[in-house]
């Protein structure tokens, strides 16, 4: 098979064709390279330039390629940006998969992965997360993704297209350095930051219901996260009329203060954080359960949360020599 991967040459979509081509797959990277990075694709991978809103554009990508499956990353994704920019947010996540299923289903490819998100739960009321509890997304960027979800769903139903929607956790680390993420909106990186520039870390709020009272969130090593793109596809091409929805984490949560302890032991900084009212719509705890990953994709998270750390700080080492301790 080959995959066209939207959104290829981003953060988590270049881990994706990493991981896909390490097992043997032929891939494509489509990215129109708003926030992609053309040197992230690695040599031999086609690459080709354009938007998931030009249908035309698209149509010739998965005729040309002969593509036989999509793992479709291309989106808008940061949930204040969202929240000033609604209408950009559905034109390119919800307009942009609309177009991307219809030149999907036109050209007869038969598989489909779909880069969901936790943003989908909003603030759930659960111990462990399982893909059974209620949506009820808190930004336009969260309800993009149900919108995206409801769409391949209904897509699959009327068609007969193999699907699995993905839905992400906390992602953080990087395979090599190269590939780190360099966007400054997840906590990993926002404490890497503030380090550097000599300033405490951030707690957005330590009242609330949990064990130190900071937030406690479930974090997904990049690399594991790619695996299990690995492990969909392959099961829509061995199972078709396969639809699937899963959770992609490691059901471990881990609050917001123990991570910056864990940041400061790491990089060999010895910051304390510094605490500041709580962000609207932050919910205590947003923990999965990944059981249903295990048991139809026979995938389980191998790395932990001193893996993420240690490869995200030596990608911001890489982009920031001066942060380095001796």
């Amino acid at each position: 098979m080959t995959w066209l991967i939207s959104g290829g040459a981003g953060y988590i979509g270049a881990h994706v064709v990493r991981s896909m081509s390490e097992a043997g797959e032929r891939t494509v990277v489509y990215d129109d390279l708003s926030t992609g990075i053309s040197e992230r694709v690695p040599d031999g991978v086609p690459l080709i330039v354009g938007s998931t809103l030009d249908a035309e554009h698209v149509t010739r990508a998965l005729v040309d390629h002969e593509i036989t499956g999509v793992v479709h990353l291309a989106a808008k994704k940061q949930v204040g940006e969202s929240v000033e920019q609604p209408l950009r947010y559905y034109r390119e996540n919800v307009e942009g998969l609309r177009v991307l299923l219809e030149a999907v289903t036109a050209a007869g490819v038969p598989s489909f992965v779909f880069s969901s998100s936790a943003a989908v739960y909003g603030m759930p009321d659960a111990d462990l997360v399982t893909e059974e509890t209620p949506c009820v997304p808190l930004s336009p960027y969260g309800e993009t993704k149900l919108a995206g979800e409801w769409l391949v769903r209904a897509t699959a139903r009327a068609t007969g297209l193999s699907t699995a929607s993905l839905r992400y956790f906390n992602v953080a680390g990087s395979a090599t350095p190269e590939l780190a993420d360099v966007g400054v909106y997840n906590l990993i990186p926002m404490v890497f930051e503030r380090l550097t520039e000599n300033e405490p870390p951030r707690i957005f709020g330590d009242d609330y219901p949990t064990p130190d009272g900071t937030c406690v969130r479930d974090y997904i090593h990049v690399v594991d996260l790619a695996e299990a793109h690995v492990a969909a596809a392959r099961a829509l091409r061995s199972s078709p009329g396969t639809a699937m929805t899963l959770n992609i984490g490691r059901g471990e949560g881990v609050s917001v203060r123990e991570m910056i302890d864990r940041i400061n032991a790491i990089t060999g900084y010895d910051r304390p954080p510094t605490t500041t009212p709580r962000r609207p719509g932050d919910p205590a705890r947003v923990v999965a359960s990944s059981d249903r990953a295990a048991t139809e994709l026979g995938w389980k998270a191998k790395h932990d949360v001193q893996d993420m750390i240690t490869s995200a700080w030596e990608g911001w080492v890489r982009l920031h020599p001066a942060a380095a301790r001796d």
